[in-house]
């Protein structure tokens, strides 16, 4: 055997030894082989002039069928045909949530909360620790903005029945409020809403600035909008720093395709799907005419593009390095 030959078989041996020796700690200590590679959330960082937003994957959830709940106004061949041809499967779809934090240098925003709690079961509600994961605590949250009040905007506000974010005020829109605190929801279609804003946004009441239907700024550089359709009062925020722009435009579209390609299309979950429609169409005409890249919640992580117009509605272009330039 020459002395190239040697080296090499101890080079061999030298790496196999450490699985050698785990392998033999775990037949000693009885541990099976099938270990589970949990790896952190998803988060992906950027600037919007000296605002650093932070985008975190709250999760994602397979659904069934996508015409149930898009187009359910469209035959399904109609859907389904439109989802072919944008190279999409036709029978289940993958819906992602993001809440965004944003750090101004003055004070750290979340925008929704994500699943929370009820979430983790199935994989979700996995915010706080996407947050740890970039460098941020719950109580380094200085305001908490709620777009709306849907379950998966709201889930994480509580923790074991207390403030998840300690240190937090809280804005949103009045009208929001108004709707789903209001005692004649109880025993109609939302009820089941009401009472996830009743258990999760109401004791918070006291530290809450409610912005009017005119909108209003929750710090310099950030304002809100109103975007209403998908809930009574949800809302959209237009953030700006230095000459550069970003919408946070929630659920104002919820998928890339189906809401954005065809914005006339009904979606299951809007609770007045012609003004859903209507609102769809003008703030996505606002975004392509400007050119300015906007984030949705429920848009293809990092959820954060622009849009081209096209005849029938709008194409999604994903945000690429635009804002590392």
């Amino acid at each position: 055997m020459d002395r190239r030959t040697m080296m090499a078989g101890a080079a061999l041996s030298a790496l196999a030894a450490p699985a050698v020796m785990v392998r033999t700690a775990l037949a000693q200590s009885g541990t099976s082989m099938n270990i589970n590679h949990a790896m952190p959330p998803e988060t992906h960082r950027f600037k919007v002039g000296t605002f650093e937003v932070v985008v975190i994957k709250d999760g994602a959830r397979q659904s069934g069928a996508p015409g149930e709940t898009f187009g359910t106004d469209q035959k399904p061949e109609t859907v389904s045909a439109l989802l072919k041809q944008n190279f999409l499967p036709t029978d289940a779809f993958v819906n992602g949530f993001s809440p965004v934090l944003i750090n101004t240098g003055s004070d750290v925003i979340l925008f929704d909360t994500g699943m929370g709690e009820q979430g983790r079961a199935n994989g979700m509600g996995r915010l706080s620790e996407g947050m740890m994961a970039a460098g941020y605590a719950p109580e380094d949250v200085s305001i908490v903005v709620l777009t709306h009040m849907h379950g998966d905007h709201i889930g994480g506000l509580m923790e074991k029945g207390k403030p998840a974010f300690a240190n937090a005020r809280y804005v949103t829109g009045q009208r929001e409020y108004d709707f789903w605190v209001n005692p004649a929801r109880e025993g109609t279609a939302a009820a089941g809403g009401q009472k996830g804003v009743l258990a999760n946004v109401k004791p918070l009441a006291e530290k809450i600035t409610f912005l009017g239907d005119a909108g209003g700024d929750v710090v310099s550089g950030i304002h809100g909008e109103a975007a209403f359709g998908h809930s009574p009062g949800h809302m959209i925020y237009r953030v700006e720093s230095q000459g550069k722009q970003l919408i946070l435009a929630a659920d104002t579209a919820n998928h890339f395709v189906l809401s954005l390609q065809r914005p006339d299309w009904e979606v299951k979950f809007d609770m007045d799907k012609a003004a859903a429609a209507s609102t769809r169409k003008q703030v996505f005409d606002m975004v392509a005419a400007d050119r300015v890249a906007f984030l949705g919640y429920h848009m293809p992580f990092p959820s954060v593009g622009y849009v081209e117009k096209l005849d029938t509605g709008y194409r999604f272009v994903p945000k690429s390095y635009q804002f590392d330039i």
